[in-house]
């Protein structure tokens, strides 16, 4: 008999979205794979295939707040702040979901904090999924938050010597206590440093890959870098989308709601009379942006694949999910990170060669319709990102080392599989 995989998300589609390949992929396989996410995506999962329930939705009324922050700090801290109050009830959300479903391995995504204490503290093999930058610190990398570009040799080493202690040492003061309260509270020894944390898990997959992401030559093959797992929910196209016409640009703007509305604007006024059919989207919801262009369309959702297969160019707010997608597909990106994680995105596009970079406060409808004429020249750039993706492996390649994993660690140490413990390594982090 197949194992069973519980697979658990916070009340996020981007955090959700790019974990349903990998599930679909357990389940062709054979696998028993049980979800737990918010309630409103429970029924398009169930449709998939997938058991689904929904989780504690009163996690989801813990919202974010990061928009007021006035730096990167203050931002990330707030974050973390979501993440240490929602941690009781996503602890015992997932607590119950495997007293109810008696799991073989366990996937967690990376920010429902309480349930990757819960999932530790349950002691069989457990996976933290990443669909975003983890904040792990690594050698020949700048430390996370800023979005500092690499930089080589020994300036760059001393910078980022330099720079390490006054980030990640604030950053360490503001996460490490309220995840020693999460751990505690899980009956788990508290951490020394942050990344003691985000690396204790048996198994990281992290949906990205290099080019995208910087060489890590020191993290180890517990923590596997799969590429991006690009994904929408299924159905048509609008019929639009398929009319014959000037080359699409996507404009993203961010799930969970950020104040991102100046990217929308600059991007209605700004791409306004050009030679290309303008998409925003804006799935927190619709704003007023007043009157608009004939080539400028505002929906709140429309699959996104179907417009980048005719896209020159994609400007996102700098979130993971989005931005991903639209690598994968081989369109340049122009990144105006809002905060959260963004920053670090904007850099690694940059540093790709995929995209440019606006600053937040320096958007404006001119810099936005420049930027985009510059990124349309940077395909080569993505199509080379596109070709790091496909080659770490995405979803077989993660299924491979989950199953790798619980085929030599469940619980009690009984072996499930064939695979051995050269099956649990032999596929490293880098592609």
């Amino acid at each position: 008999m197949m194992p069973t995989v519980l697979a658990y998300t916070s009340p996020s589609i981007g955090d959700l979205y790019p974990l349903v390949p990998l599930l679909l992929e357990l389940k062709r396989r054979g696998h028993r794979v049980e979800v737990r996410t918010r309630a409103d995506q429970v029924d398009l999962l169930l449709g998939l295939g997938l058991a689904t329930a929904p989780t504690d939705g009163r996690t989801a009324a813990i919202e974010h707040h990061d928009f007021g922050a006035r730096n990167t700090l203050e931002a990330l801290s707030a974050s973390a702040e979501v993440f240490v109050r929602r941690a009781p009830l996503d602890g015992a959300d997932l607590a119950a979901a495997i007293g109810d479903t008696n799991p073989d391995a366990v996937i967690v995504d990376l920010n429902p904090w309480g349930a990757r204490a819960a999932a530790q503290a349950w002691g069989g093999p457990w996976v933290t999924f990443c669909p975003y930058i983890p904040p792990l610190s690594s050698r020949g990398t700048p430390p996370f938050g800023p979005g500092l570009a690499p930089l080589a040799g020994p300036l760059g080493r001393l910078r980022d010597a330099l720079l390490r202690p006054l980030v990640m040492g604030q950053l360490e003061k503001r996460f490490r206590p309220g995840i020693n309260r999460v751990l505690a509270a899980n009956g788990l020894p508290g951490v020394a440093t942050v990344d003691e944390f985000f690396q204790s898990a048996p198994l990281t997959l992290v949906a990205t890959a290099e080019p995208f992401d910087y060489p890590h030559p020191d993290w180890g093959p517990q923590i596997r870098l799969i590429g991006a797992l690009p994904w929408e929910p299924p159905g048509p196209a609008p019929r639009w989308v398929e009319d014959a016409g000037d080359p699409f640009v996507l404009v993203t703007t961010s799930s969970e709601y950020q104040a991102d509305e100046s990217l929308a604007r600059a991007a209605v006024e700004g791409l306004g009379g050009e030679p290309y059919r303008v998409v925003v989207t804006m799935p927190a919801g619709v704003a007023d942006l007043g009157p608009l262009p004939p080539n400028v369309r505002v929906e709140r959702f429309v699959p996104h694949g179907p417009i980048l297969e005719r896209a020159a160019v994609a400007v996102t707010h700098g979130g993971m999910g989005a931005t991903q997608k639209a690598l994968a597909a081989g369109v340049p990106c122009v990144v105006v990170p809002f905060g959260r994680d963004q920053l670090e995105v904007a850099a690694r596009v940059v540093h790709a060669g995929a995209g440019v970079r606006i600053a937040k406060g320096k958007l404006s409808p001119e810099r936005l319709r420049e930027a985009v004429h510059r990124a349309v020249g940077m395909a080569d750039g993505a199509r080379r990102v596109a070709a790091g993706y496909q080659a770490a492996g995405g979803a077989v390649a993660g299924a491979d080392a989950v199953e790798a994993l619980v085929g030599t660690t469940a619980p009690g140490g009984q072996k499930l599989h064939s695979s051995g413990p050269e099956a649990a390594s032999e596929g490293s982090h880098r592609p």
